[in-house]
């Protein structure tokens, strides 16, 4: 018994621990806890679909070199990467070093059951084989899927696009890295340290440059969104550039509607502002309460909506900022509020 908890601990522990470094490096807590343990659940379920099906059809040689080398990489990565591709899409990842959290928490999901299920099928107490089991293997699986997210984070950014061949980069890479560790080129005690040594400086790197991004978007961002806002709400639009567009467009629409795309405007911007104020107060270390009034806006955002229609919220867009990275702090400061 003594045995199979030490074997346990080694194939387990090693990627939980991993995963929680990368928590604590994120001084922005862009990713809570309940979406790292959805991220891992999923993963989890991700490995047991793939296990149950090669149980199921037997013409499928799990225990072949040529599945182990290139089959394994194509279908475990794209399982695990499935995830990450609906929450860069539906904008509920930010920035780099959360793909980066997401991509990990999917691939330590997918170890766990993985070497779980290798616990209970091999019966195996060497020691030295789930040192490389929990170091190796399962660092790997997270960190190839935290690549994929790293690089199609980048590349959505880049393009300011989320459709599907933004992710084929990263998930290419994520699989060529996953055949390369099964290709066994290098012996097993050498791949492990190899992995573990490598990853950290791939995280650390992605993670520095992230927070450049992030400190560089908040900046900009903040003082353009609370300008905008304070021309808005001290009555002195008439003479901005605003307030000429405004003018050349209010024979189009009807003078409440005008009022509506305002105050349309003036809640949208009070919301992108507490959104990077909430970030900036978790970076300085100070816990944000939720703002209960926060539901109320967006409410009246979605009433404003209907009323000033598709062709007066395109009227506005030259004021709002819909980049991914702006929609995204949209969905986070609601689901904070929540």
């Amino acid at each position: 018994m003594v045995e199979v908890a030490v074997n346990v601990s080694v194939a387990l522990i090693p990627v939980v621990l991993f995963l929680g470094l990368l928590v604590v490096l994120d001084s922005y807590q862009l990713v809570g806890i309940r979406s790292i343990l959805g991220s891992i659940a999923i993963g989890c379920s991700a490995a047991a679909l793939l296990y149950a099906a090669l149980e199921i059809v037997p013409s499928i040689p799990a225990d072949s070199i040529v599945y182990t080398r290139y089959g394994a990489p194509i279908i475990e990565e794209t399982l695990k990467a499935g995830f990450l591709v609906y929450l860069i899409r539906s904008r509920k990842v930010g920035f780099m070093v959360d793909a980066a959290i997401q991509g990990f928490a999917l691939g330590a999901g997918f170890a766990l059951f993985e070497n779980v299920y290798y616990l209970e099928s091999l019966h195996e107490t060497n020691l030295l084989l789930w040192i490389v089991r929990g170091f190796g293997t399962a660092v790997m699986h997270g960190g190839t899927t935290a690549i994929v997210g790293i690089i199609s984070k980048n590349f959505s950014d880049v393009k300011d696009s989320t459709s599907f061949r933004v992710f084929l980069p990263g998930l290419a890479t994520g699989i060529i890295i996953h055949s390369l560790f099964n290709h066994f080129i290098l012996p097993p005690v050498t791949s492990t340290i190899v992995v573990v040594v490598f990853l950290p400086i791939l995280m650390l790197g992605a993670f520095a440059q992230s927070e450049k991004a992030t400190r560089a978007w908040l900046g900009v961002g903040f003082d353009n969104d609370a300008e905008l806002l304070t021309i808005v709400t001290t009555g002195g639009i008439g003479t901005t550039r605003i307030g000429h567009y405004l003018d050349s467009i209010q024979n189009k629409f009807r003078g409440e509607v005008v009022a509506d795309m305002l105050c349309y405007l003036r809640i949208y911007l009070e919301l992108a502002i507490q959104a990077k104020g909430l970030l900036l107060m978790r970076e300085s270390g100070f816990r944000v309460e939720p703002d209960p009034l926060v539901q109320a806006k967006f409410d009246e955002m979605t009433y404003l909506q209907k009323s000033v229609g598709k062709t007066g919220l395109l009227a506005l867009s030259p004021f709002l900022r819909t980049s991914n990275r702006d929609l995204w702090q949209m969905h986070m400061l609601k689901h904070e509020s929540a």
